[in-house]
């Protein structure tokens, strides 16, 4: 190759593949596979490839020699050229054009705002399966003249690029089932329901981070959708929820971080969410197990329950034709109480009442009184009646444990053993 020519282009994709790739940067060995050129390449074993090359944050600006490209790239299936200068389409298909099995290629953060793709040119594309073009500020206009010219397209990520609306094509591509637009500014459902219109199959759909603030539709513009990621969006009514279980197909939803659910523990939220949803198979990344739906259908009776008819949601007396009305959980106190054990030392047994909240070392120190030997100087032996013939005495060994934590209860004992031979004392406790 004539590296002159490259200089004289400015950074090129030919140039920096070329420099990351060969035998001096990266020889055999390091991890990299030892790709040979098709027969008949000019630079056969010149470059050690991988069939996915990954060439971000290089300043790429320019394709270079696109003999060269085919001759290095004809086994090439996946290309990230993300972080780079391209602002040219030409360029761009250039590279595209001469990477024949091309199925994933990675355009992130190139500065394509503004730049227009000829409609013409973006057959070169057609092989594509997955394309990502996360905040490159492309139009919907280029969107369109790829999508239309992609008929394998299968994943599109358009995320980070100021989309406040949805410019709506008649054209519509039935193989996507995977797109992502996370942080746009998206808000109105009405531009949300074009992208069903456009997608038709899409089976996930990832509307994080946008300001979405209802869900006015009961599925039918998303025949097939699976899942949907509304984290971060604005919905506040319940209605919104209740909606998305009309969404035939749709088995998993995250919904986090919504003003809906501010005023809820973490339990509430995903109890009342999940509630609303009879169809939803995973929450919010979470697996629904039968008994969880059940917990959690019971809890929406019971946090229903007391409100005025009118404001109870249709899904209430669904819940309570299928449940019947719940008695209130009872609630139960379960601050640690005092206990009367029996502490035993020596030929000594007296009854003490304890303390439950306190811990090992607070007991010691009571017991030092009453056994007149250093509270450092003592092991304690907890024995439960009904359990000792199957485990034995358990010793109280961790000073800072609180004595509820080791289930005492009345009528147990507490064997108190010196650490060296000292008497107890003959008067009483």
């Amino acid at each position: 190759m004539d590296s002159s020519s490259d200089e004289e282009e400015g950074c090129t994709f030919v140039h920096v593949l070329s420099d990351k790739y060969n035998p001096d940067n990266y020889p055999y060995g390091q991890g990299v596979m030892v790709l040979s050129s098709p027969p008949g390449s000019p630079v056969k074993d010149h470059l050690f490839l991988p069939s996915t090359l990954v060439l971000d944050k290089r300043g790429i600006s320019k394709a270079g020699n696109g003999s060269y490209i085919a001759a290095f790239c004809a086994h090439v299936v996946g290309l990230d050229l993300s972080q780079n200068q391209l602002s040219d389409w030409e360029e761009i298909c250039t590279i595209v054009s001469n990477v024949p099995h091309l199925d994933f290629l990675n355009l992130s953060m190139n500065p394509l705002k503004g730049t227009v793709l000829e409609p013409t040119t973006a057959d070169i594309f057609c092989h594509i399966r997955k394309l990502v073009l996360i905040n490159t500020h492309v139009t919907w206009d280029t969107v369109h003249a790829l999508t239309q010219r992609m008929p394998e397209l299968a994943e599109l990520f358009l995320c980070l690029n100021g989309y406040g609306s949805v410019s709506e094509s008649q054209i519509t591509c039935p193989t996507l089932h995977l797109l992502h637009l996370t942080d746009n500014q998206l808000r109105d459902w009405t531009e949300v329901r074009k992208l069903g219109a456009m997608y038709p199959c899409l089976g996930s759909l990832v509307l994080a981070n946008n300001h979405v603030t209802s869900v006015d539709d009961a599925g039918e513009t998303f025949p097939n959708l699976r899942s949907i990621n509304l984290n971060n969006s604005a919905l506040s009514k319940w209605e919104d929820i209740e909606r998305l279980s009309f969404f035939p197909k749709l088995v998993e939803i995250k919904a986090q971080g919504i003003p809906l659910l501010q005023p809820y523990s973490t339990d509430q939220r995903h109890s009342l969410l999940l509630a609303q949803l009879p169809s939803v198979m995973v929450l919010n990344s979470s697996v629904v197990s039968e008994g969880d739906r059940e917990s959690a259908e019971r809890f929406f009776i019971r946090h229903y329950q007391d409100c005025p008819h009118q404001q109870l949601p249709q899904r209430y007396h669904v819940l309570v034709s299928k449940y019947g009305r719940l008695a209130p959980l009872a609630e139960v106190d379960l601050t640690p109480r005092s206990t009367l054990v029996t502490v035993r030392c020596g030929d000594r047994v007296e009854a003490v009442s304890l303390h439950l909240q306190q811990t090992v070392i607070d007991l010691k120190k009571q017991l030092k009184g009453l056994l007149q030997l250093p509270h450092n100087g003592i092991r304690l032996f907890h024995i439960d009646p009904e359990m000792s013939s199957v485990l034995g005495p358990e010793e109280l060994r961790c000073g800072s444990r609180a004595l509820h934590s080791y289930r005492i209860r009345e009528g147990n004992e507490i064997l108190v053993v010196p650490k060296v031979k000292a008497r107890c004392s003959s008067s009483g406790l």
